[in-house]
């Protein structure tokens, strides 16, 4: 029989209890389900190939970790908010039951969102390969010093930027580090990604939005290092002349709403703080 999975980031204080809680319940509703908290390294592939549905208590983190890690084997996410912004999650930790319980009545709906993938690669060999359900980011090491990135896609160079970083990011992404970057909003449904630099100087500025089946490579110039890394997760050092190669990963991860498919952008606004409650005809 499937099982449901509920993971917790235990650096949150309220994060155990409310696990502890939704396995209560879930146990009131003859649920088989495992418990794990992301500090213990027990969400196994084993865990998810026997699961039907994963519910998430963290914040945004949290939920991106738990989408990468779920992607591959067609698991749906139930978020539980108990971060400060919660693009992502389906419910508030004071008004979850109702709303778990239409999800195992199987009254959701399931929502798919782009991931994608880098390889690092130096004198043409792999040295690492993320995945990302947010972002890739290629960016000046420690030392305040810009770094020259040259950008290819699908093999045609497009521009030479001088700049803090650049930003690799998916729809989902397009809500964080490139919004605050000033890029574009981009709702889940869509299947395109961004590219668009970080304080470029003298370098082109506007975000170029990219096909899913796009290839991005970013080859790297600096004499001071660089770094990459995906959803702001596993940094991996660059050295001068080594590429970065993005492209769309072979898994979606997968999300169960109840809201109706506009709900984006009435959330957008409500997290922004720009939601009025008035009415219009």
């Amino acid at each position: 029989m499937q099982k449901i999975g509920v993971v917790f980031n235990p650096q949150i204080a309220e994060a155990p209890l409310l696990a502890g809680a939704v396995s209560h319940w879930l146990e009131q509703q003859s649920a088989q389900h495992w418990v794990s908290s992301t500090d213990e390294g027990e969400v196994t592939g084993l865990n998810l190939s026997e699961s039907k549905l994963l519910v998430v208590i963290g914040g945004d983190g949290t939920t991106l970790m738990a989408g990468r890690l779920a992607a591959p084997y067609n698991v749906p996410i139930f978020g539980i908010n108990l971060g400060r912004v919660g693009f992502l999650s389906e419910a508030d930790p004071d008004a979850w039951q109702e709303k778990l319980l239409k999800v195992l009545e199987e009254q959701h709906w399931l929502e798919r969102r782009l991931m994608i993938e880098a390889r690092v690669m130096r004198s043409n060999e792999v040295l690492s390969q993320l995945t990302a359900l947010n972002d890739v980011v290629v960016s000046r090491g420690a030392q305040v010093r810009v770094v020259r990135f040259h950008l290819f896609v699908d093999g045609a160079h497009v521009m030479t930027y001088s700049a803090d970083a650049l930003i690799s990011a998916t729809p989902t992404g397009s809500t964080a580090y490139s919004l605050a970057a000033g890029g574009p909003l981009l709702p889940p449904q869509l299947q395109n990604y961004i590219v668009l630099p970080v304080a470029p100087h003298l370098s082109f500025e506007r975000p170029l939005v990219l096909h899913q089946e796009a290839v991005v490579k970013i080859k790297v110039q600096s004499d001071f290092g660089a770094i990459v890394t995906a959803d702001g997760q596993d940094a991996v050092e660059l050295q001068d002349g080594d590429e970065v190669e993005i492209s769309k990963h072979s898994c979606e991860s997968i999300f169960a709403r109840l809201e109706e498919p506009s709900y984006f952008y009435r959330r957008l606004m409500q997290r922004l703080g720009y939601w009025s409650l008035k009415q219009y005809a």
